[in-house]
């Protein structure tokens, strides 16, 4: 069992960054994607950032350009740098682990590729 937490989401004016972090415990596979997926509320949740464990990433192109997704597999911790952040960027923000083909999938990362969730955190970008 792997276990996902997340922390770092907060409040901040449209223009501001948060950095968010994701904790990995319990069982660590050495091939994965892991992303970063976000919900708004009435919306389906969507990937916004993924890295595999090759180190290749790829973006939403909503988020391109301002959003960053490392790792540090030292530490089995994942983060997301959000830069000129949006209203439109408020959403439940949570982080996720597959297998590593997940990280290509055509058309996005699917939520039913990724059988490791953590419980969100919260991101507020006020105009």
């Amino acid at each position: 069992q792997m276990q996902l937490v997340e922390s770092g989401g907060g409040s901040v004016q449209s223009g501001g960054s948060l950095r968010l972090s994701c904790a990995a415990s319990g069982y660590t596979y050495s091939s994965y994607c892991m992303t970063w997926f976000r919900q708004a509320p009435g919306k389906e949740r969507e990937g916004v950032a993924g890295i595999d464990s090759d180190g290749s990433t790829r973006y939403a192109d909503s988020v391109k350009g301002r959003f960053t997704i490392s790792q540090d597999n030292a530490k089995n911790m994942l983060f997301l740098q959000m830069n000129s952040l949006k209203p439109e960027d408020t959403a439940m923000y949570y982080c996720a682990t597959g297998p590593k083909w997940a990280c290509s999938s055509h058309g996005g990362y699917r939520v039913v590729d990724f059988g490791y969730w953590g419980q969100g955190t919260q991101v507020s970008v006020s105009s």
